[in-house]
């Protein structure tokens, strides 16, 4: 308990240090302009440490992810929903995030595309990369190594497709190799938490640089994505995900909402959605979803349904193209939809695996925006409690909305216990308790998952 509280206590002291990083560069690009724009080279080589990690989180990612769809869809019909259902809801998410960033256009007006660095090199990478053959060609790298040492993110996520489902036909064989790699996102995730602590240099010198060159128009930019972002969540979770929970189950989301208020104030302190999971899983089975359910559904949506993650990559992405004065078209858009909704599955929630899935999907599309990243530095922290919040409420409604299609919920006791009939006993609660599933079948889903969850 004490280790969890010191991670806890890391973890805002770097929040504290970006929040003061933040106002610093603001201050000094408003104030001294001309040191604002020396100090701009700090912004470019955090987004190019970030862009060193792109590969590795994504081939680990994305080939342990299909490790726990494939001990999913053991237990038949609730792997095989889940699947969908999460599927589709991320599409949805990423859809939204689309709509509401094409009505805003947050990034409008700020034009730093002439101040960005290496947008010559992209462009011309970009202009040599020839038409949509060449684009498919692109995607089969020259070897297995070489896709996650080229920097082509459609490469390794080629591989990783490859890989996953390779090792998913060896059955047990293969969960030698999935625990390897496992060992090996645990390395990746570690190497990429040091590098996080080095966020608020970045955050100060994209800071400075931006207001110097831009003046405080890209502070107001930069806190209406924020608000954009917040309001489209509220706006997700309480409309889209309500309508769809009381359409299906009659029960409320503003009850459910109140019944999880303990985990939503644990993930707002500790910026993480990891933190809550295993008291997700205690409180769905008090609620009355059947163990076996909650221990397919609650672990694999972890990794599968981050329907916060999905609205965050694709309005960030909007917001990037907006402020380079290189707004995406529409079939560009789309383009990058598909590519999300696969890489996605990679972003488990670390602040800074959606900031490598945001680099990797521009790398891939348009390599021109991908110096913008800096810009979503200095407010990423801030948008990772948004972020858990959604995918935490999205993996609830998940495990009711399942549990009801399945037929392994009791409903009376659902409503008994939103209602406050049935209160949950706290002092029941056990850390554990989510690495204790009551079959064999549910076993393997929840330890590959696992591997898979990193803070929000």
């Amino acid at each position: 308990m004490s280790e969890t509280n010191k991670r806890r206590d890391r973890t805002h002291w770097l929040y504290l240090a970006v929040i003061v990083a933040v106002v610093a560069g603001v201050l000094v690009g408003w104030l001294a302009p001309g040191f604002g724009k020396s100090v701009g080279d700090l912004g470019t080589l955090f987004v190019n440490l970030i862009k060193m990690m792109i590969s590795p989180v994504i081939f680990c990612t994305i080939v342990l992810g299909i490790g726990s769809v494939r001990a999913a869809a053991k237990v038949g019909k609730v792997g095989g929903l889940a699947i969908g259902y999460f599927l589709i809801m991320s599409t949805v998410a990423l859809g939204i995030g689309l709509v509401v960033g094409n009505l805003l256009h947050p990034g409008t007006g700020l034009n730093v595309a002439a101040h960005a660095k290496e947008i010559s090199k992209y462009a011309s990478d970009a202009k040599a990369a020839g038409g949509s053959w060449q684009f498919l060609q692109d995607i089969v790298p020259t070897s297995m190594l070489s896709a996650l040492t080229s920097g082509k993110v459609l490469q390794t996520l080629f591989v990783a497709l490859l890989v996953g489902f390779g090792i998913q036909a060896m059955g047990r064989t293969g969960e030698p190799l999935l625990r390897g790699i496992g060992l090996v996102q645990k390395l990746v995730f570690r190497v990429l938490t040091m590098i996080l602590w080095l966020a608020p240099i970045g955050a100060f010198g994209a800071m400075a640089n931006v207001v110097a060159r831009t003046g405080l128009d890209a502070v107001k930019q930069l806190a209406l994505l924020m608000v954009a972002f917040y309001l489209t969540c509220i706006v997700f979770i309480f409309g889209v995900l309500g309508a769809l929970l009381r359409a299906v189950t009659g029960f409320s989301i503003f009850k459910l909402s109140r019944y999880l208020a303990r985990e939503y104030l644990l993930i707002v302190a500790t910026s993480s959605s990891e933190s809550a999971l295993p008291r997700l899983i205690a409180k769905m089975e008090h609620a009355g979803v059947e163990r076996t359910t909650v221990g397919v559904v609650v672990p694999t949506g972890y990794s599968f349904n981050l329907d916060g993650t999905a609205i965050y990559l694709t309005m960030a992405t909007l917001f990037v193209a907006d402020a380079m004065g290189k707004p995406l078209a529409w079939t560009e858009q789309i383009g990058l939809l598909l590519f999300m909704i696969v890489a996605s599955k990679g972003a488990a929630g670390v602040t800074g695996a959606g900031l490598a899935t945001l680099a990797g999907g521009l790398q891939s599309h348009r390599p021109d925006l991908l110096d913008g990243v800096g810009l979503i530095v200095g407010i990423d922290r801030f948008m990772s409690e948004a972020r858990a919040l959604t995918n935490f409420a999205g993996n609830s409604v998940a495990t009711l909305l399942i549990g009801t299609w399945t037929k392994t919920i009791d409903a009376e006791r659902v409503h008994a216990v939103l209602d406050r009939k049935i209160p949950f006993d706290e002092t029941s609660m056990v850390d554990e308790h989510a690495t204790e599933p009551e079959t064999d079948t549910a076993e393997p889903v929840q330890e590959a998952a696992a591997k898979n969850l990193v803070p929000a």
